[in-house]
């Protein structure tokens, strides 16, 4: 039988990725939610920050993939209090009400982002001696990242509180990008075509050492939230999102470990942008 999934915040970065490899799977029954329409798409059109409006699209739920929210980080405590607090809370409570037992939350690398901030450039090169797992301390960097440390451990609190949901899985994500940018040279790419610097500057170099640590691609990952869709094992953990590249600094060990994760791209494979 398929599995019905609720995904939040569906025609993002990160959604887009996940209906383009997963929707047309017959494992899979999607329902999205999103603040707006796409015409290409039924949608359930309600914003996560009103309870109310999102809660019948909860109803005959089996996983809600979470990813509602203001999504950079340069959000003002306003925005980032509605969307991604108010938001988490409210998604939550409708999975409980509803009686929705997966809950799978599009969280950040953020949540530690300070490591990044003070190493940086250094972390972007190979040799960088410094591995994240999933057990150290957070260090957010952005009201952005707080909010992403505040919805994993409100997951857990609703876990070991609630009778609902059963699983919850914080994915930490790295950087995945559109269609158009989904390689290592993505930014430094993107940045050229906005004008803001030019291809071989050391701003691009600088983007292009970045998305070789950092960059997860459109198809790892929704390969790895497949795999927490279709794992049984997890009642509460935390994964980092990221390919398997050789210099990144975030651990994929655990999520292959747990989870049966195995990315199939690294940055290092790329010594030029696409044609």
């Amino acid at each position: 039988m398929a599995q019905n999934v609720l995904l939040t915040g569906a025609f993002g970065r990160v959604g887009t990725a996940i209906i383009d490899h997963l929707a047309d799977k017959p494992d899979y029954n999607f329902t999205y939610l999103n603040r707006s329409d796409r015409d290409q798409y039924e949608t359930f059109v309600a914003d996560v920050s009103d309870r109310e409006a999102i809660q019948p699209a909860f109803e005959d739920q089996d996983a809600v993939i979470h990813l509602a929210g203001y999504p950079e980080t340069d959000g003002t405590w306003e925005e980032i209090l509605k969307n991604n607090i108010i938001g988490m809370y409210n998604t939550l409570e409708a999975a409980k009400e509803a009686e929705v037992e997966k809950f799978i939350f599009g969280s950040t690398n953020h949540v530690v982002g300070m490591y990044e901030v003070e190493n940086a450039p250094d972390i972007y090169y190979p040799d960088f001696d410094l591995m994240i797992d999933h057990t150290v301390p957070n260090r957010p960097d952005t009201y952005y990242g707080t909010s992403k440390a505040f919805g994993e451990d409100l997951g857990r609190y609703y876990l070991e509180n609630y009778e609902f949901p059963t699983q919850f899985y914080a994915l930490r994500i790295a950087s995945v990008r559109h269609e158009e940018y989904d390689h290592p040279y993505g930014d430094a790419e993107h940045g050229v075509d906005r004008g803001d610097w030019e291809r071989g500057s050391d701003e691009y170099e600088t983007m292009v050492a970045r998305m070789k640590s950092m960059w997860q691609s459109r198809r790892d990952l929704t390969h790895q939230m497949e795999c927490c869709l279709t794992d049984d094992e997890v009642d509460f953990d935390v994964f980092y999102g990221v390919s398997d590249n050789d210099r990144r600094w975030f651990d994929i060990e655990h999520a292959r470990e747990v989870i049966g994760y195995e990315p199939q791209d690294n940055g290092e494979e790329w010594d030029a942008p696409p044609e």
